[in-house]
């Protein structure tokens, strides 16, 4: 019997080191399109939180006393709202502490409230203000939402452009409607007749038609609410049918994709993306170069955002003294300041960023630049 009781001890003992050693893995959800029309987008997100986790890891993580290891469980939601709620059913019953993103308004409004009931805070870009008034305390917005966007754009247009008339033109998407909504009140205010208003889809590519009708109109600028996919065919077209209109846009067109697809068409684009503008400062320069360091591509949009909200889960798990604990996590997230890379995250009580930073950029040698530099 003894060497039987003495097997058993010893399995018991493996068993509980292995307990330990399970419980020192965090696991970060990460929901995007990584196939399909907006997969640079979403790779440049899980890219940008993978950086963060290899330096986390490097450098190492101790909370309560012990060293985690953090990994990414990186699911591809193809920016369908039923894949993206059937994504955060898995990610919740694989038991991940927390989620980054989803990237697209329209997924992350239906997935929210499967992270909801599950009670895994979620750090969405997704842009939509209906997102955050649903009135769900595990949702902390990393990006500008489509007030910031819209509206940074319109007063742009306004004040910068000296826009006296638009036309609009959105997706039907819940990110296209909201930010071109949110852009039609600005301009509104600020004097800009709105004289035509269009609606396509989110996976055509002629807009000749929409265009034409546009033309007749000859408004100063077009503003589409929607993603550089159809962005770039858009500013090609819109050389074409000869407008003589500026391209206005949110931060789904405001991307190294936009400029690369869309060419020499992509210098009538003017475009709005929540942060500030990461080559001036030293910390974003040095962002930058690590990004292309490890991936041997420029950043899309949102890099940056996902990086710095994998450090900020990293933080509040540390000032939380958890990594389990999806509640403390979660107050602990409602009363964060952390300073990071695109600027100091902080949230309202709907889980809006407070003070959301915007910059408009121009599309130059097919990068957005700040506009003004």
């Amino acid at each position: 019997m003894r060497p039987v009781v003495m097997a058993m001890a010893v399995l018991t003992a493996a068993g509980m080191s292995a307990s330990v050693n399970a419980q020192s893995v965090v696991a970060l959800g990460h929901s995007a399109p990584l196939t399909g029309p907006q997969a640079p987008n979403g790779k440049d997100n899980e890219n940008g939180a993978r950086l963060a986790i290899d330096e986390l890891n490097k450098s190492g993580v101790t909370v309560a006393g012990q060293k985690v290891t953090f990994k990414l469980d990186s699911e591809d939601d193809q920016a369908d709202p039923k894949i993206g709620v059937q994504v955060a059913q898995k990610l919740v019953d694989s038991g991940v502490i927390a989620v980054l993103g989803p990237y697209n308004s329209g997924v992350a409004i239906p997935a929210s409230r499967v992270y909801n009931t599950g009670g895994v805070p979620m750090l969405p870009v997704a842009s939509n203000p209906a997102l955050t008034k649903q009135g769900f305390k595990n949702i902390f917005r990393i990006g500008a939402s489509d007030e910031q966007l819209g509206g940074t754009m319109g007063q742009f247009a306004a004040k910068t452009l000296k826009a006296k008339t638009a036309a609009v033109i959105d997706d039907r998407t819940a990110y296209g409607q909201g930010v071109a909504e949110q852009f039609i009140k600005e301009a509104k205010a600020n004097g800009i007749q709105i004289v035509d208003q269009q609606f396509t889809n989110s996976s055509a590519t002629d807009f000749l038609g929409i265009l034409t009708s546009i033309k007749a109109k000859n408004p100063d600028v077009v503003f589409f609410g929607g993603y550089a996919a159809q962005g770039a065919p858009m500013a090609r077209q819109m050389r074409a049918r000869g407008l003589r209109a500026k391209l206005l846009g949110g931060d789904g067109i405001c991307s190294a994709d936009m400029g690369k697809v869309a060419g020499d068409a992509a210098s009538i684009v003017y475009c709005a993306q929540g942060g500030i503008a990461l080559d001036k400062t030293p910390a974003g320069r040095e962002f930058l170069q690590k990004y292309k360091a490890a991936f041997n591509t420029d950043t899309q949009v949102y890099a940056v955002s996902y990086y710095d909200g994998v450090k900020l889960l990293a933080d509040a798990m540390v000032k939380a003294g958890t990594t389990t604990d999806k509640a403390k996590l979660t107050a602990q997230l409602a009363q964060t300041n952390y300073k990071g890379v695109a600027g100091t995250y902080s949230f309202d009580e709907n889980g809006d960023l407070k003070g959301a930073p915007t910059t408009v950029y121009v599309i130059r040698n097919g990068l957005p630049v700040p506009y003004g530099q």
